[in-house]
């Protein structure tokens, strides 16, 4: 829309004066997990770059690929980069422990994670005396993997545990024999049931709410660069908004298939999963869902991972970009 307005510049000596510089894209380094690229996680972000929402917003997107999970709220303490895209356990973590981030936009917001096992195993009670591949004790997938298997009976103590973080290192695991079973997201669960692994639950039965995945910022950066942060979280939105269109479904479909390397008929099922009723994995328009944050905080404090009075929910949130950008 401001491109319509210095089109018409003529019409304003002011903006005669300056559109020029008005017009140049701000620089804006986002740390990513390399090992995550081509995750699902990732489709608003490729929407953003793939149609055009982040040059509208005049901003040049700088990836700077970062090789673990720890590394996210590190480097963004750091000054290496001006925004993360992180677990929101991890951002947690690290504003308990000092850290200045803050969330300022949601991403992926209740990923399906199902348990996938060796096709010989029928039920995740099958999972005594195994092997079980799973990520960081602090990580809701692990959190959520625990709750599943404490419902048929399980405690962690009836199974061995590979630390495994990525949804690509746990699939290798399974595949080699490493490991009886692991949980994956999206596309791997499905492409793993097709190749006659067993599906043995998934997340949603233990954790209908979550606010998965955020974008995080220094506060004080963020609120010296209000106006950057704003156009960014409005590109965001509007890739989101794109993503929920059903209008949009065949692009979307295309696009899942880009990002993840899923083959099309994958793509279609994620499609018609996320979307067919809308299931809240993915965020309508970058909003952070609150009751997530909560049950997130809540997991960790149940788990262990947090110690002493439970945080408030809203202390790791600033909405202030969101509001400025639009987002209900």
């Amino acid at each position: 829309m401001a491109f319509g307005f210095y089109r018409f510049a003529i019409l304003s000596t002011l903006l005669v004066a300056a559109p020029a510089q008005a017009q140049e894209a701000t620089p804006l380094r986002m740390g990513v997990i390399g090992n995550s690229a081509r995750s699902i996680s990732q489709l608003g972000l490729y929407i953003a770059q793939r149609r055009g929402f982040l040059e509208r917003e005049r901003i040049d997107l700088k990836i700077v690929p970062l090789p673990g999970v720890h590394h996210q709220i590190v480097e963004l303490d750091k000054g290496n980069v001006d925004v993360s895209h992180t677990a929101t356990p991890y951002l947690i973590q690290a504003v308990m422990a000092g850290s200045d981030s803050v969330a300022v936009v949601g991403g992926l917001a209740n990923p399906v994670f199902a348990i996938l096992a060796r096709p010989e195993i029928k039920s995740l009670a099958d999972l005594k005396g195994k092997t079980v591949g799973l990520s960081l004790p602090v990580d809701t997938i692990t959190i959520g993997s625990v709750k599943l298997f404490a419902g048929a009976g399980l405690t962690p103590a009836d199974f061995q545990t590979k630390t495994l973080v990525g949804t690509p290192v746990r699939v290798q695991c399974l595949l080699k024999g490493e490991c009886d079973a692991v949980p994956v997201g999206q596309p791997d669960d499905l492409v793993l049931v097709q190749k006659g692994y067993s599906n043995l639950g998934d997340s949603l039965q233990v954790i209908p709410a979550l606010q998965f995945n955020v974008v995080a910022a220094r506060r004080a950066w963020a609120a010296a660069n209000a106006d950057v942060v704003t156009r960014y979280v409005r590109a965001i939105s509007s890739a989101y908004r794109y993503m929920n269109d059903p209008a949009n479904r065949a692009d979307v479909v295309s696009l899942i298939t880009d990002t993840t390397g899923a083959a099309p008929d994958i793509a279609a099922q994620i499609a018609k999963f996320y979307f067919e009723p809308y299931r809240g994995v993915m965020p309508k328009a970058g909003e952070i869902n609150m009751e997530g944050m909560r049950a997130v905080v809540s997991l960790m404090a149940d788990s262990g991972e947090l110690k002493g009075p439970r945080p408030e929910a809203a202390r790791f949130v600033d909405d202030r970009y969101l509001k400025a950008a639009g987002v209900p």
